[in-house]
């Protein structure tokens, strides 16, 4: 056999005009223009994830100082309670929060980046596309940890997951494989059903177990639901078939805003708790005017401040039609918000009233509808809505099960919430990069600014001096 032959040797690609090399590089081989392009990648990838972290956490801690100066002085009281915060503990604490948030995303947006081209020029863009994007998303979720070792991001990380799982489910409806599986998730009015299903879960915790929420969703709660503390535990009380530890201070409440009532001890139903003299269809009426009113200043600045700076240069030219679009955005939403607070305590009454029993297994049954007031939202908000109540309600339902002894807690299982958040990250970073149409535009333009539009996956073919000039 003639091993010289040169006709059994593997063809060289060339280009058909100078006859130049034209062979796929090595998988290592970077160009410097490559290296340059990626450096640069994922410098402002850093850079433009710390300006995100740092503007959106500053954002909120400069609304909640200017909001507790207030406060401050509305109440005309220099005196402070025992353990609170002074007015610069409270900037130098927001600084520090404003930092630490700025870090976590620059750091997630700049190792995501790193990992990528890393892996890239290791294996070759094409052969890695499919699961590159993944394992640098997952590499990245430790970042979190920057926002604090000892700090639990347990809500967040669940959020992040709830997202996940709708790009996911996204995917699944286009495959062929999953299509029939994940048709049910194509239900038009699925973002209402979870609303109803989170609103259970979450009015039952307001009333019966408020200590399974975070503390600034109960605040949150607390000042909406529009009803004093000693209310809500003579509520539980009767729910949990208990005897009233309070009676007497449901009526000097009453008392202290004109309302003169005698409540019997062996009440089975707990209207008169509730509301008073008043009926349950008054009641509701006279709530939902008040509860408009608490979620007017909600929503102002959530419609208004970005009309006034995304929307800056339509202002001049448009300035009615932006302004009236943020005023019917901001009535829209407050009538959400006031409808979901007073039906809650209008079903609620009915369920008791038809059923003439108050039981822990009612106030889940009676708070459930509470979810279609979330039918007045635009319906491209109902289901960021609908996931964000999710999240809450789900970590509350896990920390109900925890104190009964049904599941372990949380808090034994260190970091639980970065490993959520990074199973999550990898999920949504690979449909950025492999299904970018399972994203809406104001999502994907987002990720697009600070990550980079994905290169097309070439098969890394070098080009000759000719075809570049061609």
């Amino acid at each position: 056999m003639d091993y010289g032959d040169p006709s059994r040797e593997k063809a060289v690609p060339r280009c058909p005009k100078c006859r130049a090399d034209v062979s796929s590089p090595p998988p290592f081989d970077l160009r410097p223009e490559d290296l340059r392009r990626g450096l640069r990648r994922c410098a402002e990838a850093a850079g433009k994830g710390f300006s995100i972290g740092a503007g959106l956490k500053g954002g909120l801690a400069l609304f909640s100082i200017l909001v507790r100066l207030r406060s401050r002085r509305t109440s005309g009281s220099s005196a402070r309670k025992v353990g609170a915060f002074t007015n610069s503990e409270a900037v130098v604490l927001a600084m520090k929060e404003t930092l630490r948030y700025g870090l976590f995303l620059g750091a997630f947006a700049g190792t995501f980046a790193s990992v990528d081209e890393l892996i890239a020029a290791i294996g070759g863009r094409k052969r890695t596309a499919g699961w590159r994007s993944m394992l640098a998303g997952a590499i990245a979720g430790p970042s979190m940890l920057l926002t604090g070792l000892k700090t639990q991001h347990t809500s967040l990380a669940i959020y992040i997951f709830m997202r996940a799982a709708v790009l996911a489910s996204r995917c699944g409806i286009k495959s062929r494989r999953f299509g029939k599986i994940c048709k049910p998730l194509t239900w038009k009015h699925g973002d209402i059903f979870l609303m109803c299903l989170s609103s259970s879960q979450i009015l039952s915790a307001y009333i019966l177990k408020q200590e399974s929420l975070p503390s600034s969703y109960k605040s949150f709660l607390n000042k909406h639901g529009g009803k004093d503390l000693v209310i809500l535990q003579s509520v539980k009380d009767i729910a949990s078939s208990m005897p009233f530890t309070n009676l007497k201070g449901v009526e000097k409440y009453y008392k202290s805003v004109g309302v003169d009532i005698k409540l019997d001890p062996n009440m089975k139903i707990p209207c008169t708790i509730v509301h008073g003299n008043q009926s349950c269809t008054g009641h509701f009426f006279s709530f939902l005017l008040q509860a408009y009113g608490r979620a007017l200043p909600v929503y102002l600045p959530v419609y208004l401040i970005p009309a006034l700076i995304v929307h800056r240069q339509g202002l001049l030219k448009r300035p009615y039609t932006i302004l009236g679009k943020s005023l019917f955005g901001t009535a829209r939403s407050s009538l959400f918000l006031s409808v979901y607070c007073s039906s809650a305590w209008a079903w609620t009454c009915l369920l008791f009233r038809l059923l003439e029993r108050c039981s822990i297994p009612m106030v889940a049954m009676g708070t459930f509808p509470t979810g279609l007031a979330l039918s007045i939202e635009k319906k491209s908000r109902r289901m960021e809505i609908s996931l964000y109540c999710l999240t809450r309600a789900i970590e509350s339902f896990f920390t109900c099960m925890a104190d009964a002894g049904l599941c372990p807690q949380a808090s034994k299982l260190k970091r639980s919430d970065v490993l959520v958040f990074s199973l999550a990250t990898s999920i949504i970073m690979h449909c950025y990069a492999q299904e970018r149409d399972v994203f809406r535009s104001k999502y994907l333009n987002v990720l697009d600014w600070v990550f980079g539009v994905p290169l097309p996956c070439d098969d890394g073919v070098k080009k000759c001096e000719c075809q570049e000039k061609i």
